[in-house]
C-alpha cells in the first residue's frame, strides 16, 4: 500500500498559480502511474490530470489542458500538479491517486489515495 500527502493548497486570486505536491511512502512510485483529481461541494469528483508510471506520458482534464502541468521527482518520490490561469471553477479539494498499472481518468481505477488539499480561487 502506498502512503499519499498533499500539499500546496491554498487561497489564491482569479489568474494566479498554485503548485500542489504529493509526496508518496510506504514504496517506491516511479513505476506507478499517478494521478490528481478534485471534488468541489457537491459534485462528484473529478480527474484533473495523470502520468504514466513507465512512460511519463500525461492526460489532462479539457477543463484544465494548458493551465495545468503534473509531473514527478522519482528520487524524491512526488508528483506535483503546477496550476496556472486559475480560475474560480477550480475551487476544490484536490486529491493524489496511485495505481500500478496505467495510468487512468477514472477514479476508481487507482488503488491508494491522500486526504486532499484544499484550493480556493477567489475573483
Amino acid at each position: 500500500q502506498v502512503q499519499l500527502v498533499e500539499s500546496g493548497g491554498g487561497l489564491v486570486q482569479t489568474g494566479g498559480s498554485l503548485r500542489l505536491s504529493c509526496v508518496a511512502s510506504g514504496r517506491t512510485v516511479s513505476s506507478y502511474s499517478m494521478g490528481w483529481f478534485r471534488q468541489a461541494p457537491g459534485t462528484d469528483r473529478e480527474f484533473v490530470a495523470a502520468i504514466s508510471g513507465t512512460t511519463n506520458s500525461t492526460y489532462y482534464a479539457d477543463s484544465v489542458q494548458g493551465r495545468f502541468n503534473i509531473s514527478r521527482d522519482n528520487a524524491k518520490n512526488t508528483v506535483y500538479l503546477e496550476m496556472n490561469k486559475l480560475k474560480s471553477r477550480d475551487t476544490a479539494v484536490y486529491y493524489c491517486a496511485a495505481r500500478s498499472g496505467y495510468a487512468a481518468s477514472k477514479s476508481s481505477a487507482y488503488d491508494d489515495w491522500g486526504q486532499g488539499t484544499e484550493v480556493t480561487v477567489s475573483s
